[in-house]
């Protein structure tokens, strides 16, 4: 009876470890620990780097509609948040984002986007030129 109970366990857990990774693999988050399309050199024509409590490159010019892509390669977090030091203005915020981890956002007006890091405020800033 005792190894019928550690059997049953063992497969409920199954199912449940099988369950989380389906739930895990159908979110849409914008959050992803993919590796970065610019190799190890430099950020891709899409990409921002945040690198030494920097963002690289710290400004750039895309066209309407561009998906940026920011990956964190620090070993220490970082965030991506729209408007400046302690004034954020709501647009998009990624949350904390460790090592490898990225975030994208798609600019699909033009304008001038400035953007920081709310980890490390005025020592990390950037602006995103969207024409």
């Amino acid at each position: 009876m005792e190894k019928r109970i550690n059997m049953i366990s063992v497969i409920f857990g199954m199912i449940i470890i099988s369950f989380m990774v389906v739930i895990n693999g159908c979110n849409k988050s914008s959050y992803s620990t993919a590796p970065p399309s610019g190799g190890s050199g430099s950020p891709g024509a899409n990409e921002v780097w945040m690198q030494s409590i920097a963002f690289n490159p710290a400004s750039k010019t895309i066209s309407v509609g561009t998906t940026i892509t920011w990956t964190n390669k620090d070993s220490f977090a970082h965030t991506v948040t729209s408007g400046v030091p302690n004034a954020p203005d709501g647009l998009f915020n990624s949350g904390n984002l460790n090592n490898g981890a990225i975030f994208s956002y798609k600019f699909n007006k033009a304008g001038t986007y400035k953007y920081y890091c709310t980890i490390h405020g005025s020592m990390m800033t950037a602006t995103m030129i969207v024409q």
